[in-house]
């Protein structure tokens, strides 16, 4: 068996048994978007060279070697958008138990089978309305989920005790949600907090902020607006999604709305 390393440039560094159905059929690169760096029945050195590269272009690196991970044991449907197990809903964490370690490669990036992907796995499960035998979750869900998440007891080279943490560091430097995800992993939020009580918590932070207007106090606002960010960031991360991607998502639903003032509040038409 044949096993390419191969390189899209900017975007990562991979392996794969078949170039044309993965970097091609589901990554959507066509021939000379993506360059083929070694080729070798050794899984071994391909393994390796992946670790290495990933490291000296500055990539993600992957948290398991290409030769340690476990290959699709269920028969399950990939697509670009879904992939679908071969069972109904209410049999089918019994059958992701005995997969635990499973892999598969989605265009939004690799999916892994562990305890805690299986919790994320059983909320987000949506039965298929064609065939009740079968059940389906979104792969840009799962992967964001995958990437936000520390399915091990490793994220980015740093030992944790479990729980969340996003990392959207860039050149080494962390960003104002990265500090404040650190210092509520410190301090073992993701480990024991839930969205219910940080919702509770935003509500408390809210009633301050609005009574900090209503005295016209110029620090209590600003510091309301920011306690109010600190909850939002910690309650989206214990929702399985990053502030970051809940702000994108918000400002593209309302960049090209249209509307008019009123009472001192933008009102969509």
């Amino acid at each position: 068996m044949t096993y390419y390393l191969y390189h899209i440039p900017g975007k990562k560094i991979g392996v794969t048994r078949d170039l044309k159905y993965r970097v091609e059929e589901q990554q959507g690169y066509n021939e000379g978007e993506y360059d083929v760096i070694l080729s070798t029945d050794d899984i071994g050195i391909i393994s390796e060279a992946e670790i290495s590269l990933q490291k000296a272009y500055g990539y993600k690196i992957d948290e398991t070697p290409y030769n340690e991970l476990k290959f699709n044991n269920m028969n399950i449907n990939i697509t670009e958008q879904t992939t679908t197990f071969p069972c109904p809903t209410n049999k089918l964490k019994g059958q992701l138990m005995d997969n635990i370690g499973m892999t598969w490669e989605t265009e939004h990036g690799d999916c892994l089978v562990t305890a805690k992907s299986i919790d994320w796995i059983m909320n987000n499960v949506v039965t298929s309305k064609y065939n009740p035998e079968r059940c389906y979750v979104y792969n840009k869900a799962f992967a964001r989920f995958y990437d936000n998440n520390n399915v091990h007891d490793q994220y980015n080279g740093k030992t944790r005790s479990g729980g969340i943490m996003t990392d959207h560091r860039q050149n080494g430097e962390a960003s104002q949600f990265d500090l404040i995800r650190e210092w509520a992993d410190k301090r073992g939020l993701y480990d024991n907090g839930d969205t219910k009580t940080q919702a509770l918590k935003l509500t408390e932070e809210v009633g301050e902020t609005c009574r900090a207007i209503l005295k016209e106090d110029y620090e209590e606002i600003t510091d309301g607006i920011g306690d109010c960010v600190v909850v939002l960031t910690n309650l989206a991360e214990l929702h399985g999604v990053s502030i970051e991607e809940c702000v994108e998502k918000a400002y593209n639903e309302i960049k090209n709305r249209k509307g008019k003032m009123s009472n001192g509040t933008y009102v969509k038409q």
